[in-house]
């Protein structure tokens, strides 16, 4: 059961980290964190060029934007069971692995097929860090859960907004061979390797979840209060990533142009998120933070259904903002468990069940546009979904605690 916090970020009664954390595992985090969304912020700029090359309808264009919330929803079941038993970070070195050997398959993608199967490969081992990072920010930082979310937020946007700015420069460079553009994301994941592998066997395993830990979340609302904010934005967050190029070059801007377009939205959330999450962590509750974050959202979407071109800008500035709801949701799910292994088991089911949920949303949206022809119906579609992403945050962002 959930009931009231005495304070706004609780030091656990057990730390499971270092009093002082050592160097290497910032480092690990923030280099983890620049990886999380290269692989797929890369792909929308040039989405257009994949679809052409590879024969892709706008269904099937859906399924692939769907396919990071889907393959999160899957893989991040198993994050914590794995880090269990290997340690969390094996779990979360094996992922950036994982994730450098997709992205460098698909360079050898000719057709369909293998470049799905890359990309869901890559995807896979950003899963199982974005589970498990918010439980190494609780265990190595119990007392700066706000402040060190923020910063691997700070990063993670970083890394998101350079891969969406920097591809179709890049694949320009490589004599437009797009391929070669997203495969050159590969050696980010690289360098991330390394610090996870000086940490292995640093610290004490978590706690396994067992099946009576699973079910009571499951009965627990603020747990599905997380989950279903989670769920929504997600799916407004991989609509944007996924589609918001594409709806600036419909409008008939350059795709150079709605490549940095976008890449705003990514950008703006390089400050933000650390700002919100550290403002987050100092507050006892953060349900007006996600009424605001709403707000914005539906403004950007107002403006992209009445006029994209005319004030793209604008818009794009809108939307970023707007997505900072998911560093808040990261923090969130931080606050509200009280130590490490609790905050496992609750960024495993806020975070799976949320991308699981979340999973139909792009699919729906490249549904829409194929059948309409237009972004009117897609958008209007998110707008009336950003109003129950509004009542989930007011609700999970109450000052409760999940022991």
């Amino acid at each position: 059961m959930a009931h009231e916090k005495a304070r706004a970020e609780p030091v656990p009664r057990r730390a499971s980290g270092h009093a002082r954390p050592r160097p290497v595992a910032v480092a690990a985090l923030l280099l983890t964190a620049l990886n999380l969304r290269p692989a797929v912020t890369s792909l929308g700029p040039v989405l257009q060029e994949v679809r052409r090359d590879l024969g892709m309808s706008a269904t099937v264009a859906g399924l692939l934007t769907s396919m990071p919330v889907l393959c999160f929803a899957v893989v991040g079941f198993t994050a914590s069971r794995l880090a269990a038993r290997h340690g969390s970070d094996r779990v979360v070195l094996a992922g950036m692995a994982a994730v450098a050997a997709g992205l460098l398959l698909r360079l050898f993608a000719g057709g369909g097929a293998l470049f799905l199967a890359a990309s869901a490969l890559a995807l896979a081992g950003i899963a199982v860090a974005n589970v498990l990072l918010p439980a190494v920010v609780k265990e190595r930082f119990p007392t700066r859960v706000g402040a060190m979310t923020g910063l691997y937020s700070m990063a993670l946007n970083l890394g998101a907004s350079s891969a969406a700015a920097a591809t179709v420069p890049l694949a320009r460079t490589l004599h437009g061979d797009w391929r070669a553009a997203l495969g050159c994301w590969a050696l980010l994941a690289a360098v991330a390797v390394p610090p996870w592998l000086a940490l292995r066997g640093d610290r004490a395993r978590p706690v396994a979840p067992g099946t009576r830990d699973a079910r009571r979340l499951a009965r627990d609302p603020v747990a599905w209060a997380l989950a279903g904010y989670f769920a929504l934005q997600a799916t407004a967050a991989y609509v944007v990533i996924g589609w918001l190029p594409q709806i600036f070059r419909d409008a008939g801007l350059s795709a150079e142009t709605a490549g940095l377009l976008f890449s705003v939205t990514s950008v703006l959330g390089v400050p933000l998120s650390f700002a919100l999450a550290a403002a987050a962590g100092r507050l006892r509750g953060q349900s007006a933070l996600a009424a605001v974050l709403g707000a914005f959202g539906l403004a950007g979407y107002a403006g992209l259904w009445a006029a994209p071109a005319a004030l793209p800008w604008l818009w794009a500035i809108l939307l970023g903002v707007a997505n900072c709801s998911f560093p808040l949701a990261l923090t969130m799910i931080g606050l509200r468990g009280r130590d490490g292994p609790t905050v496992a088991r609750l960024s495993t089911f806020a975070q799976s069940v949320g991308y699981l949920l979340a999973v139909p949303g792009p699919i729906a949206v490249g549904a829409l546009y194929q059948h309409t022809g237009g972004w009117g119906a897609p958008l209007a579609f998110l707008a009336v979904l950003m109003l129950p992403q509004i009542a989930t945050g007011v609700l999970a962002g109450r000052d409760r605690e999940i022991a």
